[in-house]
């Protein structure tokens, strides 16, 4: 199924072949989980005053029927970040994860347990 899919790049030029992996990488999620309604990918560059490695974020905001998905790799603690490549790979990893989470919450396979009441005693019979 198709869906909306919006990229941005923020301080960083745009990339063909960074968007096209995006693009493989979202069309993958679209066979995973077909009631995807639109995807937004903001692929951050660290500003460029930076002197050591640049390590890239990646944002994927994930809309679902009744509920948006966020993956946000804001801070990314992994130097392998510094590559493009691996922070898309990382953060669609992470989308994957929480998309099949979704689907097995809305198949009903994830079980829901009763809120406790604190401090609350059961009835005497």
């Amino acid at each position: 199924m198709e869906f909306p899919l919006d990229i941005s790049f923020r301080n960083m030029d745009p990339s063909e072949a960074v968007e096209t992996r995006i693009r493989e990488k979202a069309a993958k999620l679209g066979r995973l989980y077909n009631r995807i309604i639109g995807c937004t990918v903001v692929v951050e560059a660290p500003h460029r005053h930076h002197h050591k490695g640049k390590l890239y974020s990646v944002h994927i905001d994930i809309s679902v029927p009744g509920k948006d998905l966020v993956v946000d790799r804001a801070k990314p603690l992994d130097h392998a970040h510094e590559d493009v490549y691996l922070a898309v790979r990382d953060a669609f990893n992470a989308a994957e994860r929480q998309l099949e989470d979704h689907a097995r919450r809305m198949r009903g396979d994830v079980k829901n347990h009763p809120a406790a009441r604190d401090g609350a005693v059961p009835p005497a019979e």
